[in-house]
């Protein structure tokens, strides 16, 4: 069994900032009354300012801003215009105080400068002008930054049918997603502008989310109603408590954040099939943190507590297996990669091929790991880890992302032909 790993690496990058709302205390629902004599005695200060000191002053914080975000001038007068609901405002001001104001009460965001990590893979929406053999795909990652709080970001590539990579040059702005609350209490994160897909940035949005969106599976679903959409399973942490949630998103601009109920739900790790097999959903978890289940279910957001199909087996994986990612449908039936820990806490990536009629019935698994921390891949924020949340079969082979020790993102690809092989 041959492993190919690519030289590609990316790593956290703290000049990669967005624009975020400054928060006094209070908000979002409204300013208390310390932080809303603050918030008058700015407004009041820069509305005393002559003309010429408010043009002055502006300048500066556009020559400071205005070359690293895209429109930062629209997320100043939006932050205006909220500050301004809460205070009560009616009088007009100039242009330029209002955007003075709203820069007082924004500020940047490194989202990547602490860690990066737990990359998964589809194939990108726009495949326009792509060369025979070759297939646009988007990335998704994990970036811890200030705070410790998760969010999800992007990066773009092509793969050859040869197994080689090409990254997208990184887009030198990126962009804070917008919350949108509907009547109904549903959620959207959207994101604004006509910038490259990498460029988005999935913050917190609800409370259950306040710390962080973590380790996002994403799939290509194909639904006989729905068509072509992208589905994703992410853990939300509030700070104290974790919960499963569901990602629903047709173009990548435009993404619905629901909860998932049921008692599978409590934990972290589940993990969509990419179609309805029979007439269910299904989905894998590891609801009691130890053991690999399958779950089927009538309801997207609901799910059981299914059936345990696989647990510890093998020396590298006694403490607990589980999916590294939504089963990826081949020939010979569900190929999953699997994530095993091991002695000292090791974690490591193997496989398994499930039936295409009955997943349920394990045909195969890593006897040995396909991927462990080598010694140059064991340092970072958290040692002796190797991890994917999803990987892509390409023209015979599997394209596996994977993060190392909570600090990076390496590349890796196998012939799928030699990786069933390996399975005993």
């Amino acid at each position: 069994m041959t492993l190919r790993l690519l030289p590609q690496r990316l790593y956290p990058d703290a000049s990669r900032v967005v624009v975020r709302n400054f928060q006094l205390a209070g908000e979002p629902r409204g300013l208390n009354p310390t932080s809303q004599a603050r918030a008058r005695r700015i407004v009041d200060t820069v509305q005393a300012m002559d003309n010429r000191t408010v043009q002055a002053e502006l300048s500066l914080v556009m020559a400071d801003f205005e070359t690293r975000h895209r429109e930062v001038r629209h997320f100043f007068e939006e932050r205006y215009e909220t500050i301004a609901a809460h205070l009560g405002l009616v009088e007009p001001l100039r242009d330029a105080e209002r955007l003075l104001i709203g820069a007082y009460f924004c500020h940047e965001y490194s989202f990547e400068a602490a860690a990066l990590m737990n990359p998964s893979v589809v194939p990108h929406p726009d495949q326009s002008g792509m060369a025979p053999g070759e297939v646009r795909f988007l990335l998704s990652l994990r970036a811890v930054g200030e705070g410790h709080i998760s969010s999800i970001t992007f990066r773009e590539g092509v793969l050859s049918d040869q197994g080689d990579l090409q990254l997208t040059e990184d887009s030198p702005f990126a962009v804070a997603s917008r919350p949108e609350i509907g009547e109904d209490g549903r959620v959207w994160a959207v994101r604004e502008g006509e910038g490259p897909l990498d460029e988005t940035v999935l913050l917190p949005v609800t409370s259950a989310q306040r710390n962080g969106l973590e380790d996002l599976r994403l799939v290509h679903f194909t639904d006989p109603d729905e068509g072509s959409l992208w589905y994703g399973t992410y853990t939300a942490f509030s700070g104290q408590a974790i919960a499963s949630e569901f990602l629903i998103t047709r173009d990548f601009r435009r993404f619905e954040l629901r909860p998932l109920s049921g008692p599978a739900a409590r934990n972290k790790g589940m993990a969509l099939f990419p179609r309805k097999i029979g007439d269910s959903y299904t989905m894998l978890g590891r609801q009691d943190n130890e053991n690999l289940f399958l779950i089927r279910s009538d309801n997207l957001f609901e799910w059981g507590e299914g059936e345990r199909i696989a647990g510890p087996l093998h020396p590298w994986e006694l403490l607990q297996i589980g999916n590294c990612g939504s089963p990826i449908e081949i020939d010979e039936g569900w190929l999953v990669l699997t994530h095993g820990v091991g002695p000292m806490r090791k974690y490591a990536i193997g496989a398994m091929l499930l039936d295409k009629d009955d997943p349920a019935r394990v045909l195969g698994r890593s006897r040995v790991p396909l991927l462990s921390p080598s010694d140059a891949e064991r340092e970072g924020y958290v040692p002796n880890v190797v991890y994917t949340c999803g990987a892509m079969a390409h023209a015979g082979r599997l394209f596996i992302p994977y993060g190392i020790a909570d600090s990076a993102v390496g590349f890796a690809s196998i012939g799928i032909e030699d990786l069933l092989a390996s399975l005993g």
